[in-house]
């Protein structure tokens, strides 16, 4: 962690540079035995606790305080993961079925939630691509209670969510098949390889693989890989670029690439610490 807040950047964004490992998945995975071993022994550092911690409740928004909105935002994208097999139906029945794409049309999730942060009101709607087995509702409670969580961006002092259903949105959270999701991502010059996410324009697009599978550090607590989707996605599209690994034994960042390896650091899927400090490390262009 550091040892003072750090305030988000708000310069417009340079495509990730992870974005050129187009195609590659063998040598950059080296050492997954050792990420699995993390997966099975950090997750006390992970602490998904939000539901039991009345401090993450909605904080009201204050009035008269006029904020500018996040830089306009630029493509990132998430490194590609070798351990699932692209558009392999699982052998195991426990396991879910991921479509390798799906008819690129999304189902909206209704309602309205409560503000939560101070600052200019981010509005956002969450979709799930039509022909999926979820639930918008149940995919935008769980999003809800992420961009909630008092170690989420809200912790910045300047950024407020909402989640709405209408069309008047600052972003769009959707939740897709793989090849929605490279669809999507490749218009905008981005190769997500059917395995990753990305934040493009005003989409924050999660492969439908991540969401259900996670990656083998998280394989044993896929909810709080989740967080980490959201809380990396969102981070970029509010200007935030990749850092690295601040030291051996600490938290990663939300805004690590930890699908590329833990390189020391021990879980963690959220921005800020318990005490409010921003957790990040070097940068990682």
């Amino acid at each position: 962690m550091t040892a003072h807040r750090a305030a988000p950047s708000r310069t417009r964004r340079r495509r990730s540079a992870h974005a050129s490992t187009r195609g590659r998945k063998g040598p950059l995975w080296g050492g997954l035995a050792a990420l699995a071993l993390l997966g099975a022994t950090g997750f006390a550092a992970v602490g998904w606790t939000s539901a039991d911690r009345p401090d993450s409740a909605a904080r009201p928004e204050p009035t008269g305080r006029a904020a500018s909105g996040p830089a306009p935002p630029s493509p990132s994208v998430s490194p590609p993961s070798p351990t699932v097999s692209p558009s392999r139906p699982s052998a195991d029945p426990s396991e879910p079925v991921i479509p390798a794409t799906g008819p690129g049309t999304f189902t909206t999730a209704s309602g309205t939630s409560a503000k939560v942060g101070t600052g200019r009101v981010l509005r956002y709607r969450v979709q799930v691509e039509d022909g999926l087995k979820l639930s918008a509702a149940a995919v935008a409670e769980q999003v809800e209670r992420i961009l909630a969580d008092r170690r989420g961006w809200t912790a910045d002092g300047h950024s407020a969510f909402q989640r709405v259903s209408g069309t008047a949105t600052d972003f769009v959270v959707r939740v897709a098949t793989p090849g929605t999701v490279d669809k999507i991502c490749g218009q905008y010059g981005l190769d997500t390889g059917g395995e990753v996410n990305c934040n493009v324009a005003k989409n924050v697009m999660v492969n439908l693989k991540r969401w259900e599978l996670a990656t083998p550090v998280y394989a044993k607590d896929v909810t709080s890989y989740r967080a980490l989707i959201i809380n990396h996605e969102v981070g970029h599209f509010l200007g935030h670029g990749h850092v690295g690994c601040p030291g051996p034994g600490r938290p990663a960042p939300a805004m690590m690439q930890q699908i590329k390896g833990m390189h020391g650091c021990v879980p963690n899927v959220w921005p800020y610490d318990d005490d409010g400090q921003y957790v990040t490390g070097p940068a990682d262009p």
